[in-house]
């Protein structure tokens, strides 16, 4: 048994699928095939059932796999060490981001980083919060780039910035003749909101008090803020963004911005990592990446803001 081998059965496990996890591997399909067989054959056992329609673990074979999983993530953390006591900043690095930041924050310096850092492949994954926390234990991700909430005492947070959420008020909309929001001027109009799962989203209902603000999920579900900001422009409703989009807006665009009253609700935004990370170099150039690239009014929280 090789840690190539348990390399093929995890990739295999994760996109359930010969083809996409060849292609993740970085092997072609009959190679990975061929050596997934061998450690059946090795093990006496059948890891995956295959079919026309999809690949499926055996019961067996699910428990093989977790284990080869925590096996992979030891194995990467020794060659981690190395490279962290050479001070050296290459090899593969796995990061995850929210989508409710990475279209605003990354094109700020990533293309920069990459281009001063050649030596380091940083993999960009967007994901929600659940699913980072999860491929941060499970070593899929070696950091992620997403919003402080209360329960990550099991993990490290580097902090980035602060962010302020904005109103976004189409032209015909009441709220459109206010200087700034107050959360009650919401409870009854049509607001266009992230589905759950989201923290942009959980952090504006907590904030407000918008439990019953359901009437936008009715209309049009699985949205982005980009979608629901045209739909502001088209001419209906309410929507909410973040700090960091202001400086992609048209001045058309500004003319529907609202901040709200104070206290403005603010989220945090962070680098996370699981307690046993090690590789702090690349962590600082990330993090140093982003505090250079957003304004400095973001990187302290003040009095008139409120962490949401």
């Amino acid at each position: 048994m090789t840690l190539q081998q348990m390399e093929y059965i995890v990739a295999v496990y994760r996109f359930r699928h010969f083809a996409k996890a060849a292609e993740y591997c970085g092997v072609t399909q009959p190679t990975l095939s061929a050596m997934i067989q061998k450690l059946e054959a090795e093990l006496d056992i059948k890891i995956f059932e295959r079919s026309s329609q999809q690949v499926i673990p055996t019961e067996v074979g699910r428990k093989v796999v977790e284990q080869a999983w925590k096996v992979l993530v030891r194995a990467n953390r020794i060659k981690d060490i190395v490279r962290e006591e050479k001070g050296s900043c290459e090899g593969t690095f796995r990061l995850g981001i929210l989508p409710t930041i990475a279209p605003y924050l990354l094109p700020r310096f990533f293309t920069q980083l990459e281009r001063e850092h050649p030596e380091t492949d940083i993999r960009v994954m967007e994901m929600k919060t659940a699913d980072i926390k999860r491929a941060l234990s499970r070593g899929e991700l070696d950091a992620a780039i997403l919003v402080s909430l209360d329960d990550m005492d099991n993990y490290v947070q580097t902090p980035l910035f602060y962010e302020q959420f904005l109103a976004y008020v189409s032209r015909g909309d009441a709220l459109y003749s206010h200087r700034a929001i107050k959360t009650a001027d919401l409870h009854h109009e049509f607001l266009w909101l992230l589905d759950e799962g989201h923290c942009f989203r959980d952090q504006l209902v907590k904030f407000c008090n918008l439990q019953a603000a359901t009437s936008s999920k009715q209309t049009y579900s699985l949205g982005s803020i980009e979608t629901f900001m045209r739909m502001v422009e088209g001419g209906q409703g309410v929507t909410f963004i973040p700090e960091l989009a202001l400086e992609q807006l048209s001045p058309a665009q500004h003319e529907l911005v609202r901040p709200f009253a104070l206290p403005i609700p603010t989220r945090q935004v962070v680098l996370l990592t699981t307690k046993t990370f090690v590789r702090h170099s690349v962590l600082s150039l990330i993090a140093e990446a982003v505090r250079t690239h957003v304004p400095e009014r973001m990187l302290h929280f003040n009095n008139t803001e409120q962490r949401v």
